[in-house]
């Protein structure tokens, strides 16, 4: 199982955001062009945003704004929003091991704890991370590049 490009959408979308929402109108169809996605995709993403308080969006052509600082919107954030797997974990563990069997009857209380450290794990990784260390690295790229917004 992995994280679905939702997550990713999500980071793409919100640097996007950021660095044009003062110069245009951040619509649905102008991130599905930077994201090479379908709209309807990107607008599921944003509703999960703005469901989060991550972004404030108008429906029709009113756009999109980041609804705190950057600073405040931990990868965690993001992941929480948009990610079903946040509900379920990375992991899926298979459903019915054999309870008889030697190795099926005590895999969970082997290999339950090891999962659970290992989503912990990222889970606090991420939430370490924000977008404002995300768009940091994208723009000393894109000056490295001499692109500039």
């Amino acid at each position: 199982m992995q994280i679905t490009s939702r997550f990713t959408i999500a980071v793409h979308a919100l640097a996007y955001i950021d660095l044009f929402q003062d110069q245009q109108r951040v619509t649905s169809n102008v991130l599905a062009a930077s994201i090479q996605a379908n709209p309807v995709i990107i607008r599921t993403v944003l509703s999960k945003l703005k469901e989060a308080g991550i972004i404030n969006a108008r429906q029709g052509s009113g756009g999109s704004r980041l609804a705190r600082p950057l600073e405040d919107i931990s990868l965690y954030d993001i992941y929480k929003a948009v990610d079903t797997i946040y509900e379920t974990g990375l992991f899926h563990f298979h459903e019915n091991p054999h309870p008889q069997c030697v190795v099926g009857g005590n895999i969970h209380k082997a290999l339950d704890d090891k999962i659970q450290r290992v989503q912990d794990a990222m889970e606090n990784e991420l939430r370490s991370i924000t977008m404002a260390d995300v768009v940091t690295d994208l723009t000393k790229e894109m000056s490295r590049r001499g692109q500039s917004v």
